[in-house]
């Protein structure tokens, strides 16, 4: 597994999603290197800085995007990677 490189805060955009599916995002991006210390789990991060990594959290697939441009308060990102979040025949994240 390839390994997310990144500096500072990765922001984890949660919105008002279950926790199981929160844990299980932290549970994925640790796998990808990232310290459980370095997620903020946030529905807007607050003055992300370019080359920032935000992780947007769906149901069964998450996606890892770095931060390209900041106009007006808004951020551009670029896809980093898709991540696909098993779960099993009950709907319990798995892997």
């Amino acid at each position: 597994m390839e390994k997310v490189e990144y500096v500072g805060t990765v922001y984890l955009l949660d919105h008002k999603y279950p926790e199981p599916l929160i844990n299980h995002s932290i549970k994925k991006l640790q796998q990808f290197g990232i310290k459980k210390d370095d997620i903020e789990i946030t529905d807007a991060p607050e003055n992300p800085k370019v080359g920032s990594i935000v992780v947007e959290v769906f149901p069964y697939h998450m996606e890892i995007a770095r931060v390209r441009t900041i106009r007006n308060s808004s951020f551009i990102s670029g896809s980093v990677a898709t991540v696909e979040l098993k779960t099993d025949t009950e709907g319990n994240y798995i892997d």
